[in-house]
């Protein structure tokens, strides 16, 4: 599938590039899906556009890229850094901080070390400077990573190894809904199913940014693997599904992975 050909625009002496060439571009409910793997220096990027949501996917262990912790995170995000007791967290935190200044930098025309978060109560980030209605989340998992970009609509986004050392039927019994847990006990592939819901009802969750206030069983999503297309049902107005996309994203051989993002721009409501 084809995106849009670059356009060349000033931008810091850059020339700004449309989301192009995407691996690829899923089109549902007016909303346009563009999935590519992560760059490997500060770009300069089109942000998404009204009905757009730009995905982007990398494994640290192969994705190169030569990074400066000292002149790319911040300080309190260094101390994060250096708060990890093992090599490899400590190094999956620096590529997907640093990953995610370096995309919004791209976005906004900016240097990456020059951004400031602000954490909602429940510790979702959010932009402080530049302002700027650019809205975006990350997840990771197991050396994958993924982020999503949104315009002025809330969006979540969650990457899941798929690990079969659990007790994917008891989990789900105290944490998914009734329907969950009868579809998964259904499944062919317990631990498939049971990640591909996960992965789903977090990113919603993450997307609403009302973190463990909001109870996994409080609403149904699909939960076979098979398919793009994510069902969702909300209780007890089962008219807030309306208001919401869900979508399954394929980028990564045994991990589970979705995004969430509002069908249209938020003005301040909440569940």
């Amino acid at each position: 599938m084809k995106g849009n050909p670059p356009t060349p625009q000033p931008s810091g002496g850059k020339k700004r590039e449309l989301f192009n060439p995407a691996v690829s571009t899923l089109i549902a409910n007016r909303i346009q899906f563009h999935v590519r793997p992560c760059p490997r220096t500060t770009l300069a990027l089109v942000p998404p556009g009204e009905g757009e949501v730009h995905i982007w996917h990398a494994l640290t262990d192969v994705h190169e890229l030569d990074l400066d912790p000292t002149g790319i995170l911040s300080p309190d995000e260094r101390e994060r850094m250096e708060r990890f007791r093992f090599g490899t967290d400590s190094r999956n935190f620096l590529f997907g901080r640093s990953m995610l200044r370096m995309l919004l930098a791209s976005y906004l025309g900016t240097s990456p070390a020059e951004l400031r978060f602000a954490y909602s109560a429940h510790g979702k980030p959010s932009l402080s400077v530049p302002a700027d209605n650019l809205q975006f989340n990350l997840s990771h998992s197991h050396g994958a990573v993924l982020y999503a970009f949104s315009r002025g609509t809330r969006i979540g986004v969650d990457v899941e190894y798929i690990r079969h050392d659990l007790n994917v039927e008891e989990i789900a019994t105290r944490f998914f809904s009734p329907a969950e847990q009868i579809e998964i006990a259904r499944s062919p592939d317990k631990y498939d199913a049971f990640f591909h819901c996960w992965t789903r009802k977090e990113a919603f969750v993450k997307a609403r940014g009302e973190g463990l206030s909001c109870p996994l069983d409080s609403f149904d999503v699909s939960v076979s693997p098979d398919g793009d297309e994510v069902s969702l049902t909300t209780r007890p107005d089962s008219l807030e599904a309306q208001g919401w996309h869900l979508r399954s994203l394929n980028s990564f051989p045994g991990y589970a992975a979705a995004v969430a993002v509002e069908s249209e721009p938020s003005r301040g409501s909440r569940f």
